[in-house]
């Protein structure tokens, strides 16, 4: 794998081998700032026809190291999603992983200019709505709404704090199927500022 940083620190973009580039997701922050004894999983976006599809390239992935998913932002979570659950899958089912290794989001930090990393190792992707507790789903449209009341953002900590304690105890956060996954790297910076005690590890996306 091979990271071309000049690209990177201009247009926010990972060029990797075939010449394919992928238009990483924008952060103000980092979490991670560098992962040792890693393999690289691309998800490429790609048009064919009318239809936009997620291309997956995992040919050089070992099951012992950290993951590091490269995905293009502009990619819909309908669409990135079931790729990431079945690559999950693979590694957990693996006979040589490492139980120590972790799974991360690649993207850059627009203030640094520079690459960061989002650890997710522990979150659990389900493709339904929960069944029970409070909804916190971020829309396609940059909203959040908290069972159907829109909040702002900067406010959320505050409003979660409020619900009743039976809610309070059973928190999940949504995503709307449709929006992109640069989107969903905003939102979870936004959840991952927050003190939240009973937020599940779980992602909804529908």
């Amino acid at each position: 794998m091979k990271y071309f940083l000049g690209l990177l620190l201009v247009f926010g973009m990972l060029s990797c081998e075939g010449n394919k580039e992928i238009q990483l997701p924008k952060a103000d922050k980092t979490i991670v700032a560098d992962v040792q004894e890693h393999s690289p999983i691309y998800i490429f976006f790609k048009v064919e026809g009318k239809d936009t599809i997620a291309e997956v390239n995992r040919k050089n992935s070992i099951s012992s190291t950290n993951w590091i998913f490269n995905i293009d932002k502009r990619l819909p979570l309908r669409l990135v999603i079931p790729e990431l659950i079945k690559l999950q899958a693979k590694k957990d089912g693996s006979m040589h992983k490492n139980e120590a290794s972790k799974n991360y989001f690649s993207y850059a930090n627009e203030v640094k200019k520079t690459m960061a990393f989002m650890p997710f190792t522990m979150v659990k992707f389900l493709m339904e709505k929960p069944k029970t507790g409070a909804v916190v789903y971020f829309t396609k449209t940059n909203k959040v709404l908290v069972d159907d009341v829109a909040v702002q953002k900067d406010s959320l900590e505050n409003y979660l704090d409020k619900l009743p304690l039976a809610k309070y105890h059973d928190i999940n956060f949504c995503f709307d199927k449709n929006s992109t996954f640069d989107s969903y790297i905003k939102n979870q910076m936004i959840i991952r500022s927050i003190e939240i005690e009973f937020a599940k590890p779980e992602n909804f996306i529908f």
